[in-house]
């Protein structure tokens, strides 16, 4: 059984490679725009105290996700 792997999954001082974008509509584009696509390596840097959001380091950039958009990003 093959149990996809979230960017909200991810444990503080990780990486992983995005697979998949599962977003649709505008906040699919606005994750394409910072450079969020497919092989894009990503570093999960911190949580909030209340677990959400999320700091990501991509592309050079930290970047903080919701729960409802980094839940949505299959990573590898």
């Amino acid at each position: 059984m093959n149990t996809a792997k979230t960017l909200h999954n991810m444990r503080e001082g990780t990486s992983a490679r995005v697979s998949c974008l599962l977003n649709d509509g505008s906040i699919r584009r606005r994750l394409q725009d910072i450079g969020l696509i497919e092989g894009t390596s990503v570093i999960c840097l911190q949580r909030s105290p209340s677990g959400d959001p999320i700091a990501y380091l991509i592309r050079g950039a930290v970047i903080a996700l919701r729960e409802e958009d980094s839940s949505k990003v299959l990573v590898e």
